[in-house]
Order: C-alpha cells, then structure tokens, then sequence
C-alpha cells in the first residue's frame, strides 16, 4: 500500500505569544494540519538560521517562524532580531536553491488562536504545493556529484603528470 507524501513542516514559536496561542487553538478545539512540530523557544529572536538549516537537512520540507507583533516582545526587541535573521536567511535559501516559500515568518499575538490555524493550514498547503524538498537526498546526489569531479580531475592530473616526463625527454 503506497502511502501519499505529506509535507513535514517545523514551527519555532515564541513562548509568550504563538506557543500561547497554538495552545488557545488547541484548547479551543479549532482543526489545522497535523504536519507541524513545534518548538518551543522563549523568543523568536532566539531562532539561529543555522536551527531551519538544520530542520531542512534533516528532512523537514518547511519552517514555521511565530513571534510576537513588532513592539510586544517580551524580550523589547526580540523580534526585530528575528525579523533581521530572516530577511538573511532568505537570501541564503535563494544562493542554496531553496524556494523562499519554504520558510515563513508570522506575527502571532497569544490572543490569535484563529491565525494559527489559518498560517498552519495555508503553510501545509504551500509546502504541499512545492513537493517535497528531500535536502538529505540532494546531499546524498551532491556527494556523488562531488566524488564524480574529484576522481575526473585526478586522472587529468594523472595524465599531465604522464606528459610532462615525455616533454622533458624531448627537451634534453
């Protein structure tokens, strides 16, 4: 029995605003995609590039960002920091070939139950759209890739090394 792929997605959630609101939705019974794990960090503005690097070389096809709304960090501004990461990490994804839909950034205040449902499904349905990213499998082909230039460029080296003492024989 052939099972459909479905998008893996991980979210990175504020403490004090989205986790809190991710709990609202759940406790106020509203249906999202269950694709989604979430993280729980104390502020958005702890979320490194390098953790949605990580997720996505581990096999996650996209990467939910929630924070407070500019100007309600509980940390001042802490979401500023988020918001600078990810305008950089953006450009990072365009060099890697990654589509930047794959990485969203959402403001979601603990009152916005609602919004959480809507991102995540809207989220789901974007990266379900993109396919999958397979980034451990790419690695595996650009390893292979890799190898394949490694053992051409040694038997051209090879070869010049054969030439150059028949060149120097000539020579002398």
């Amino acid at each position: 029995m052939s099972k459909e792929w479905e998008p893996r997605i991980v979210a990175f959630f504020c403490n004090w605003c989205t986790y809190t609101a991710a709990d609202l939705a759940g406790v106020s019974r509203l249906k999202y995609a269950p694709n989604v794990r979430v993280i729980r960090l104390m502020c958005s503005g702890r979320v490194d590039p390098q953790f949605i690097l990580d997720a996505l070389a581990r096999g996650a096809d996209g990467v939910l960002i929630g924070g407070c709304h500019p100007g309600d960090c509980h940390y001042v501004e802490g979401n500023y920091k988020a918001l600078r990461r990810f305008r950089m990490l953006q450009r990072m994804l365009d060099q890697m070939g990654i589509e930047r839909e794959r990485v969203r950034l959402e403001w979601i205040s603990a009152a916005e139950g609602e919004k959480v449902q809507r991102v995540i499904n809207e989220m789901t349905e974007q990266v379900r759209a993109l396919g999958p990213l397979n980034l451990p499998g790419k690695f595996e082909e650009w390893d292979k890739e890799m190898e394949a230039l490694a053992a051409r460029i040694a038997k051209e080296e090879a070869k010049r090394s054969e030439a150059e003492p028949a060149a120097e024989k000539k020579e002398a």
